[in-house]
């Protein structure tokens, strides 16, 4: 499942029918950690992304105004990247990332350098992050005087050698089937599509591309891109999958570490990635869903959708059955349904604006839900957007690890799953179940470990996220020695450094800005809870 933002506009469409998203210079040409990755051909990788960042920086980036589609007014810049397409040839084919900044607005004293984000995904992009200067960001004003803001498109997401699997307008055509099977038959024709998307990953980005969309190719490229800027250890900001990018480049690139948040932790472990952190997710989503449904009810004076969680949940299954029956507006069936409300349990700060659009289909208006729900197939930008994020999360979630190929464990641990967590389970499946039959050579993870010279990371991680579930902060808190996690108790939005609760701004802006942390881990009591 995606793990960033499931806005919309980049809302990734599973392989077999449902809008799921989740659901990480001295020093350019020093090599990473020998024991970072234990595959064969790992120190070709090592010194071929010596050679890049050493070739990076000499180029540097020539920094311009960025094109006028791309959305980004002055005084934000744009440049490019280039990165080899596969690190064991330097000098062999090569792809350009698509970088943007905002410059510091401090003095030149307060200047501390670059800070790079990543938004997560995978298959986010991280374009707008500099646009928290140019807006004045109140979280971010003081960390804006010290560093310039860099956002970049990973390999393969949007500017950056954009992957595709699937004709973007078919990708978001409504509706979908119904993701919770109601017989064998329904299996077996979404384990064709999931098939069928997989191919199509081959077909329309090419072998060669998709054996090469991998984590820790990311991190070369993360680490040519700190080369480029001119950096000699990287700050770096990363959110949900961002955070297993920084994890590891941790691991492979400790000497070249500033400073480091991650925000939203993906369990690093080996044995959970992949195909185990999704199931984990799904159990997660249930129990924040039942919160968003809690709260509701709680607010029942202005939604009047039950005065209970168990009566909201029952309107929730009256409005499925229903669009199961016939798709609501001829488009929004459960498919599209679970695309529109998972985005509750990603985030509070939509609970208001989703139950206001259930509680107006309850009261008649069926048009909210039909334009909150439906596709916009003349969006097609959109449309092409949210088919490469899709892309990018598929071949990186499926080139990364080795998934299950028995279709029987499969069947067997989302059936059992489902009894109990039925909200997201099967959805979240059949977005996944194309790396059961994935058309390119499947890589061992990263073992993500402390080595010398890898700075105090800052871990910030709320209780309750659905997303990327809180033991993942803590695993990732006992690998990196010298770290410190900042826990928001009783809150469960994903993505906690972009929301106001003073106990973490002050420290994520005292990290940032003088490299201190805690002599001991914080926790910190809830943001606001949202209001009607």
């Amino acid at each position: 499942m995606r793990g960033n933002s499931p806005k919309r506009r980049t809302a990734a469409l599973g392989s077999a029918g449902v809008f799921v998203t989740a659901a990480l210079i001295a020093g350019a040409v020093a090599a990473p950690t020998a024991s970072a990755d234990s595959r064969p051909g790992q120190d070709r990788e090592a010194r071929g992304a010596a050679i890049a960042a050493a070739k990076a920086a000499r180029t540097g980036i020539d920094w311009k105004d960025c094109p006028t589609d791309w959305s980004l007014a002055a005084p934000i810049q744009c440049g490019w990247v280039s990165v080899p397409l596969d690190y064991t040839k330097p000098h062999g084919k090569q792809i350009k990332l698509a970088v943007d900044r905002a410059v510091s607005t401090g003095t030149k004293a307060e200047r501390q350098g670059a800070l790079v984000y990543n938004p997560g995904g995978p298959g986010g992009s991280g374009l707008r992050f500099p646009t928290r200067v140019t807006t004045k960001n109140a979280l971010w004003v003081h960390t804006a005087k010290a560093y310039d803001f860099v956002g970049f498109d990973p390999r393969g997401v949007g500017h950056s050698a954009p992957i595709s699997c699937q004709d973007p307008q078919e990708f978001v055509k409504a509706p979908k089937a119904d993701p919770v099977p109601d017989s064998e038959a329904d299996k077996l024709a979404q384990r064709k599509l999931a098939r069928a998307y997989a191919e199509g990953c081959a077909q329309r980005t090419g072998k060669a591309m998709l054996a090469q969309m991998t984590t820790p190719n990311t991190v070369r490229d993360l680490d040519v891109i700190r080369a480029a800027l001119g950096e000699k250890k990287l700050n770096y900001l990363g959110v949900s999958y961002g955070t297993y990018i920084g994890a590891v480049y941790g691991t492979m690139f400790p000497g070249h570490l500033r400073r480091m948040i991650v925000d939203s932790v993906v369990d690093p472990s080996r044995e959970k990635i992949w195909y185990q952190a999704n199931l984990d997710q799904d159990v997660a989503f249930e129990g924040r869903w039942k919160q968003w449904q809690d709260w509701v009810a709680a607010n029942d004076a202005t939604y009047h959708l039950g005065t209970t969680r168990a009566a909201v949940q029952d309107k929730w299954l009256e409005l499925r059955a229903t669009a199961k029956k016939h798709p609501i507006g001829g488009v929004v069936g459960p498919a599209e349904l679970i695309s529109f409300f998972q985005s509750a349990p990603y985030y509070d700060s939509v609970w208001a604006s989703i139950a206001s659009v259930f509680s107006k289909y309850e009261a008649g208006d069926t048009q909210a839900l039909i334009d909150a729900a439906a596709p916009d197939l003349s969006d097609t930008a959109g449309n092409i957007s949210a088919e490469n994020g899709n892309a990018v999360y598929t071949a990186v979630e499926c080139t990364d690890a080795k998934w299950p190929t028995s279709w029987q464990k499969w069947d067997r641990d989302n059936t059992r799953l489902n009894k109990d967590y039925p909200f997201m389970t099967w959805a979240n499946a059949w977005m996944n179940l194309p790396c059961a039959t994935w058309p390119v050579k499947q890589q061992t993870p990263v073992e993500v470990t402390s080595h010398k010279n890898l700075p105090p990371v800052l871990i910030v991680q709320s209780t309750d996220d659905a997303a990327t579930p809180y033991p993942g902060a803590v695993d990732l808190h006992q690998r990196f020695k010298g770290s410190r996690l900042i826990t928001e108790k009783n809150a469960g939005s994903h993505g906690v450094t972009g929301l106001v609760n003073p106990c973490i701004n002050q420290r994520v802006d005292t990290y940032l800005l003088t490299g201190k942390v805690d002599a001991a881990d914080v926790t910190c009591g809830p943001h606001a809870t949202p209001t009607p």
